[in-house]
Order: C-alpha cells, then structure tokens, then sequence
C-alpha cells in the first residue's frame, strides 16, 4: 500500500484529487493539508510514502516545503501537482529535489503513474513538463555534453550502468532484474552516483544520463544474482 499525503490550499482540488487516488486499491490518502506548514507536521506524525504537494499555497508554498521536506523526511517522495508549468517553477522543484512534476490539468491516469513511479524510487515528469525539460536541455547543449561526461567518467563501470537505467526512469527494483544484481546492492549504487556527482535526486541524476549520453551504452551482463 502506498501512503499517501496530499497538499493543496483549496478543498474541491483535494476532493477531486482524493477521488482519483480512491481508484487505485493500491493507494491510500493518509492526510490532507491545506498549507505547505501544515503539510510538513503531518509528514512528520504521519510518515507518507509520497507528499503531493501544490505549488501556490499559503504560509509556506510549495517550493518551500519540498526542500525543507528534503532536510526533515528525505525517505518521502514528493510529487508536485500544480496548474502552473512555467519552466521556472519545473527546475526550481525539480532543484529542490522533488521526484515528480505533475499538471492538475493532464490525464488523471499520470497522476496515478507518477505515484507509483516515484513510491518505487524513480522519477516522473508528465508528458508536457517532461517536452519542456528536454526543450531546455537542448540550449547550450555542448557545454554540458562536456561537463556530464567528465563527471560521468568518474563513476565505475558498474555505476555507469546503473546511472544508464535511472536515466531511463527504471526503480531500483527494475535496474536490479535488468543487470541481474539485488536490489540493496543497487541501491547503494545509486546512493554512491547520487553523492559523487552532486546531484540531489534521481531527476539531476537522469539528466546528466542524457546528457552524457548514456542510455545506449548499458549491456546487461551474464552471470547469476550478486
């Protein structure tokens, strides 16, 4: 079951949000906040898989609380589900660490999906928001070409292939069956890729995948379960 807390300023979004969660025998609405404050007490009393947090809200906003949840509750997944997708709100959450960028105004089926997605450790950005990522990773691109695959290089083989999957969006337990590893094994892994590149998640991580052009590179090897 995937615990779920659910922020957003206004009741009817909450309500419309609840009933699209209550679909999915999988789910489970935990708690409800109506503040970005609110939202991180509840974090804290009631430990959610995944916090659906809304960008505008009052007292503290939604960019705010995914990076303090970020300090108090870095095991909780945050997914941002707002109605504004200007890039400048999409890289400052995915910046300050959140696992998924939802629009209220997209297919209730990919809200569904980046629940699931970011509860198994991978990340997810919906198809609007992921066009416009992929839009600004193409300004400049040469330059961080460069940049990715000098930090890339100083990962190990193994890490490279690791680091290959997540940019793929695969969840730890998917990387592990693809290169026959255990999923613990994996994730420290990803803990190792995440620390020596700098990046704060999963989402930073993917990107500098991309970037350094990766995601063809990745053999899955012979052998049995390590």
């Amino acid at each position: 079951m995937i615990r779920v807390l659910l922020a957003d300023d206004e009741a009817m979004i909450r309500a419309g949000v609840r009933a699209i969660l209550a679909a999915d025998p999988e789910i489970e609405v935990v708690a409800e906040a109506g503040d970005g404050r609110e939202a991180i007490d509840l974090v804290l009393s009631h430990r959610p898989d995944v916090v659906l947090l809304d960008i505008r809200m009052p007292r503290m906003d939604g960019l705010a609380a995914v990076a303090e949840l970020r300090r108090v509750a870095p095991g909780t997944a945050v997914v941002m589900l707002t109605t504004f997708g200007e890039d400048d709100y999409i890289a400052r959450a995915l910046g300050e660490g959140a696992g998924g960028f939802l629009l209220k105004s997209g297919d209730p089926r990919e809200l569904l999906a980046g629940i699931h997605a970011v509860a198994e450790g991978a990340a997810y950005l919906s198809p609007r928001v992921a066009h416009r990522v992929i839009t600004q990773l193409t300004g400049g691109r040469m330059t961080r070409v460069v940049a990715a695959r000098e930090q890339v290089a100083a990962l190990t083989p193994r890490e490279r292939d690791v680091l290959a999957l997540v940019g793929e969006g695969l969840s730890n337990g998917q990387i592990a069956r693809r290169l026959y590893l255990v999923e613990g094994t994996v994730k420290a892994h990803v803990s190792a890729i995440l620390t020596r590149l700098g990046a704060r998640n999963r989402v930073q991580a993917a990107i500098l995948a991309h970037e350094a052009g990766l995601l063809d590179s990745v053999e899955p090897p012979d052998g049995e379960v390590q």
